[in-house]
Parts: structure tokens; C-alpha cells; sequence
């Protein structure tokens, strides 16, 4: 029931943000800004979902959608593509070697940490990893929490 109260919420949030004025809305955003915004939502609404009872926690998660996204696109706008691809050749590297990476972008100043969190076995048998990814972008930091599961190749593959 709280997933579905969640993806509600999350649904809610980015159809009243998709209602902003031109200049403000989902037409202006890069890919970036729109993966941001619908993980942070994403992530504000879990961490809501652990509060409050009854009404109050639908209020809490919709309170952790709204500003999950807030923060979730304001943090992407900061994330050149350069950023982007040294933050995954850290989580591929955090991954496969089960310990903490850094990596920065002398160009934007932005940089990062992943540290891997718990290590187990999917339902279908993949060794799975969940994580954290703190991301300083304009000397503000963003923490996101994931999970990567080995493929046959060796390769690591976002899952959440």
C-alpha cells in the first residue's frame, strides 16, 4: 500500500510541475533534469513514507515528493554530461571492487563519493550491492541511495 500511496504522490508532484508556466516546466528540461526530478521525487516519497500515520503519512509523502524533486532537478541542472560519466565510471568502480570511490571534475568543481552499502543474492541468483552516492555540486550536497546487480558479463547494472 505505501508503494502505491508513494507512485501517487510522485505522479501528483510531476503533474502539477508539468502545469508551470512556459520557461518553468518539463519543455525546458535536459534529461538530466528530468531523471533528477522524478528520483528525487522518488526518494523524498520513500523517506515520507516513514513518517507520520493514517492522513499525516500521506502528507509527509507528499511533502518528500515535492521537495525530492525540487532537489532532485536543481541538483541536475549542476551535472554537465562530463559529470555524468565520471559518476558512473565511479559507481562501476565502487561496485566491482566492494569499497568507496571519489571522483571530481576539475572543470566544474562538482565531485562525488559512492560507498557501497550491503552486498547480497537477487531472488534470480545476481550479486546485488546497495549504495550510496553523495554528490557535491556548488558546495551543496545531494545523496542519492541505489542498487547494482553483476550481470553474466561482469558488468554492473543499475537496478534502483
Amino acid at each position: 500500500m505505501t508503494i502505491r500511496k508513494t507512485l501517487t504522490c510522485a505522479a501528483l508532484a510531476l503533474s502539477l510541475a508539468a502545469c508551470q508556466p512556459p520557461g518553468g516546466g518539463f519543455e525546458d528540461m535536459n534529461t538530466g533534469e528530468t531523471v533528477g526530478t522524478v528520483g528525487g521525487a522518488l526518494g523524498g516519497a520513500l523517506i515520507g513514507s516513514r513518517f507520520g500515520g493514517g492522513a499525516g503519512k500521506v502528507a509527509t509523502i507528499g511533502v518528500g515528493t515535492v521537495l525530492g524533486a525540487l532537489a532532485g532537478r536543481e541538483a541536475a541542472r549542476y551535472i554537465t554530461g562530463n559529470d555524468s560519466r565520471r559518476a558512473a565510471d565511479a559507481e562501476e568502480r565502487a561496485m566491482a571492487s566492494n569499497a568507496p570511490i571519489t571522483w571530481n571534475n576539475p572543470e566544474t568543481g562538482n565531485r562525488g563519493e559512492i560507498v557501497p552499502q550491503r552486498t547480497y543474492q537477487s531472488p534470480a541468483g545476481q550479486t546485488c550491492r546497495e549504495y550510496t552516492h553523495t554528490i557535491y555540486v556548488g558546495g551543496k550536497a545531494e545523496q542519492a541511495h541505489g542498487t547494482a546487480c553483476r550481470q553474466p558479463d561482469g558488468t554492473w547494472k543499475l537496478v534502483s
